[in-house]
């Protein structure tokens, strides 16, 4: 059987791939294996479930809560709640489970199902797969008084998020300027409130979802219109998160995108100077621009590369006991107030060191000069014979024996959508584009459904 968990948990089309009933199996399955461990803090398992503004999550959240109900667990439902904020509650609160519903940056018709053990850390590869070994196993059901209790709090776990993201600010935001972005999706409420209790001066946009508009032209992944704004608004600087505001991306004064790169590199210097940055080493992953590397051997500080997905750059921080790591795409994990990437932490710790040291954004972004970068997305192909492939990897060499030590070539599929990824740095931006459009074809071409 194929793995049903990718690098971000379950995701797929909303009531096709992701259904009712996937819900409800999966949460009657996570909580048998959460109980045959044993290591639950109380009578019996309690889980935390939130999603993003999807409408489809729903109906998925109640069929997850029935089924983990249905296996004897007390189920807390706290409705719309970004991804770091379920994770917030599991590490802090008597929590043996934390649910989130979302498909992250996917478009508003896929959703997706991830689940936190005890703690607030994703479930590891060999759990997820013990859950997915259990979903067609007979099982002895409780009865009576030992099936669970499902509940709703949605105001108190609001408010434990925002207090926590305020205290980890650490630093009054008197008189910043802010443009947010918060792409109609998980952070719509949370991220403004927690800025402006910061004491920050926020100009909101796409922050009145309706369960379709999420992501639609707007986010993480569509910066251009907080662009317009932050520049039209006199703003220091912007930030866009994503649909489950798991990563932030920033833009400067002048409407410049400032990537996780650029965000990791200033983070980095400013944990070093403090000596919060532990070994002087942060955690990257391979699609990392080589430009952040050498700034930061330039700075004094070591960089570990990691396969690409932020669990991965976890498991590397846990691993060696580091203290910042992350993905060019904005996730951005720092271990000293977060278990995961937390797009509204970002943006705080962002301000902070605009307020610290008084420069702009662009001044502070402009220790990673960034090597041209192209990025190609091929659709229609299998990506399962990526890795296999001979012709490919012919293709590979020669885009490599081209560019010499220049760049370099990255071809990987992706873990959370149907594409494979091709991404070329290069002296120049005509040549990584060439390289990387000429990789693609062969790539569409041999890869072909």
């Amino acid at each position: 059987m194929a793995r049903l968990f990718g690098t971000d948990g379950v995701r797929g089309l909303a009531n096709r791939d992701v259904t009712a009933e996937l819900a409800l199996g999966l949460g009657a399955a996570a909580a048998r294996v959460v109980t045959a461990s044993g290591e639950f803090s109380g009578a019996r398992p309690r889980a935390v479930i939130g999603r993003d503004t999807r409408v489809s999550g729903e109906f998925l959240s109640s069929a997850l809560a029935a089924g983990l109900a249905s296996a004897g667990v007390d189920v807390t439902e706290v409705g719309v709640l970004p991804t770091p904020g379920i994770a917030h509650l599991t590490a802090s609160t008597d929590v043996d489970l934390g649910v989130v519903i979302s498909a992250s940056h996917n478009a508003m018709p896929d959703n997706g199902i991830k689940f936190f053990a005890r703690g607030g850390f994703k479930l590891e590869d060999a759990i997820e797969d013990q859950i997915q070994a259990t979903l067609d196993v007979e099982w002895d059901r409780p009865v009576g008084a030992d099936v669970g209790r499902i509940s709703n709090d949605v105001a108190l776990a609001d408010r434990n998020y925002i207090d926590h993201l305020v205290a980890a600010a650490g630093q009054h935001l008197d008189g910043v300027r802010i443009a947010v972005d918060c792409a109609n999706g998980a952070a719509s409420d949370i991220a403004p409130l927690a800025l402006r209790e910061a004491g920050a001066d926020v100009v909101v946009i796409n922050a009145s979802p309706d369960g379709r508009n999420i992501n639609d032209a707007c986010g993480s992944t569509h910066p251009e219109q907080l662009q317009a704004v932050t520049v039209a608004s006199e703003a220091a600087f912007g930030v866009a998160y994503d649909g489950d505001a798991d990563r932030c991306l920033a833009v400067d004064h002048t409407g410049a995108l400032v990537d996780g790169d650029q965000i990791m590199g200033l983070l980095a210097t400013a944990m070093k100077e403090t000596g919060a940055l532990v070994d002087d080493t942060l955690v990257v992953t391979v699609m990392s621009n080589l430009g952040l590397l050498l700034a930061m051997r330039d700075a004094g500080i070591r960089t570990v590369q990691t396969g690409v997905g932020d669990r991965y750059v976890l498991e590397a921080m846990r691993a060696g006991g580091y203290t910042l790591g992350g993905e060019q795409s904005g996730h951005i994990i720092n271990s000293h107030y977060a278990t995961t990437g937390d797009g509204i932490l970002t943006s705080l710790l962002l301000a902070a060191r605009v307020v610290n040291t008084g420069r702009s954004l662009a001044d502070l972004a402009s220790i990673v000069t960034r090597m041209p970068q192209v990025l190609v997305n091929v659709k229609g192909v299998d990506k399962a014979r990526a890795a296999d492939d001979e012709g490919v990897a012919d293709a590979v060499r020669r885009a490599e024996a081209t560019l010499g030590d220049t760049g370099r070539v990255l071809l990987r599929p992706s873990g959370t959508e149907p594409l494979v990824r091709v991404m070329v740095e290069a002296a120049t931006m005509d040549e990584a584009e060439v390289v990387a459009h000429g990789l693609a074809d062969v790539v569409e071409e041999r890869l072909a459904l």
